[in-house]
């Protein structure tokens, strides 16, 4: 196939959004991982499909599979596109068009649905997962893997190199630093970058494929005895191995309206420790994650929901959150919140005081109720004069998780007693 120019590239997005995310239970007990509330007012697959949309990319399908009726839900209520110039957002559940299995890893979910790329015809397709908190402008990615007219190129951020072996780490060729010379999966001692030794390059789990590639590699791997069907596992590998594979630092996507502080952040939000501290970069005072980034907004729904309110104030009866995002549809009585997150519909009654802990949708807190570095899911009642997080022998027998950190998840609608 000859290259098309960037500006006249046809580009087909697809999200990986099938993902079960055993490490977020209790958090995905009724929910795909994408599907998770996060910052609020946003789901996890809304920062992926703001990055596409803000890139330029408006022909999107999304692969389901888990517990997807949530997250259908809301990408069919929020990403409506003009059909007129033939934009769409489109959630595609596995189908078993090809046999009678579901997706058996990544790969297999894009060959069982060869199908959306026959109809869209595009030139390249940029492949990203769903479940990340970032920013990125796949078009500059876009651009250098044209100008590279490889078979693939795989977006890498920098971590340190005591970390590798917690990730699919990259290998970049001495002489052409934009080539991928191994692929390895979390490492014990691999190499340094040559021009930052204490560092490396982690996948970030977003690819940019020649279409033409990505199929033949696809159909191809769908065959191959003792495949896990895994784009980063089985995909990427088969690229490096006949030197068809680069890589796009993350350290030079420009994003507009970025800050010095909040530039290149990424976040892998799959265990709810990291889920809770991506939280608590939101609320910092200089956020590390800005949300107010106008320039690149983070799309999601908006409802119907009244502003939040915040009441009484006398003697020690003050409704009052500092250093916290509070959503829509909070009502604050006479409650203390501090380096917290209320998604909407939360209510705080008096003398009840929340710190360093997110409560999501409709969740209720009683009278003189004291909760510490928590996760709420969704419509919990949380009793008068209940404690969270203060004694986590008491939480656990309670039947709450406790993560390593001492963080505490209650699940959606868990009861909790006095």
């Amino acid at each position: 196939m000859a290259r098309r120019s960037p500006s006249s590239a046809k580009v087909l997005a697809i999200v990986l959004a099938g993902g079960e995310g055993k490490r977020l239970m209790p958090l995905t007990a009724d929910r795909a991982k994408p599907a998770v509330p996060f910052g609020g007012i946003y789901r996890l697959i809304d920062f992926a499909l703001s990055n596409v949309v803000n890139s330029g990319y408006l022909q999107v399908v999304v692969l389901t599979q888990y517990k997807s009726h949530s997250l259908d839900t809301h990408v069919t209520k929020t990403w409506r596109m003009s059909t007129l110039l033939g934009n769409y957002v489109t959630t595609v559940p596995a189908q078993q068009r090809v046999g009678k299995t579901w997706y058996l890893g990544s790969a297999d979910a894009i060959y069982q649905s060869l199908n959306l790329v026959h109809d869209a015809r595009p030139d390249y397709i940029v492949v990203v997962g769903a479940d990340h908190v970032y920013r990125m402008d796949f078009s500059q990615m876009v651009e250098q893997h044209i100008e590279s007219g490889r078979g693939v190129t795989v977006a890498a951020i920098r971590q340190p190199i005591s970390l590798a072996n917690q990730f699919g780490v990259i290998e970049v060729d001495q002489a052409d630093r934009t080539r991928i010379a191994a692929f390895l999966e979390k490492p014990e001692h691999p190499q340094g970058l040559p021009d930052s030794p204490g560092e490396v390059l982690a996948s970030m789990g977003n690819y940019v494929f020649t279409a033409e590639a990505l199929e033949e590699a696809v159909i191809r791997d769908h065959d191959l005895e003792g495949s896990k069907h895994d784009m980063g596992g089985d995909i990427v590998p088969a690229f490096v191995a006949r030197g068809d594979a680069g890589v796009y630092d993350f350290k030079d996507n420009d994003v507009p309206g970025a800050t010095e502080r909040d530039r290149g952040y990424w976040r892998d939000v799959g265990t709810l420790d990291s889920y809770y501290e991506a939280h608590m970069d939101l609320v910092s005072i200089h956020p590390i994650f800005n949300l107010y980034n106008y320039e690149w907004p983070i799309y999601t729904q908006h409802t119907p929901w009244p502003p939040a309110k915040f009441v009484h104030g006398s003697g020690d009866r003050i409704g009052d959150a500092l250093n916290s995002a509070v959503s829509p549809g909070v009502v604050v009585s006479g409650a203390h919140v501090y380096a917290s997150v209320l998604s909407p519909l939360v209510r705080l009654h008096s003398y009840s005081s929340v710190q360093g802990s997110v409560l999501l949708d409709n969740v209720v807190v009683g009278r003189h109720a004291q909760i510490r570095r928590a996760i709420i899911d969704k419509n919990a009642v949380i009793p008068e004069g209940a404690q969270i997080g203060l004694d986590h022998d008491h939480d656990r027998e309670r039947g709450f998780t406790v993560t390593d950190s001492g963080v505490v998840v209650i699940g959606k609608g868990q009861v909790v007693t006095p």
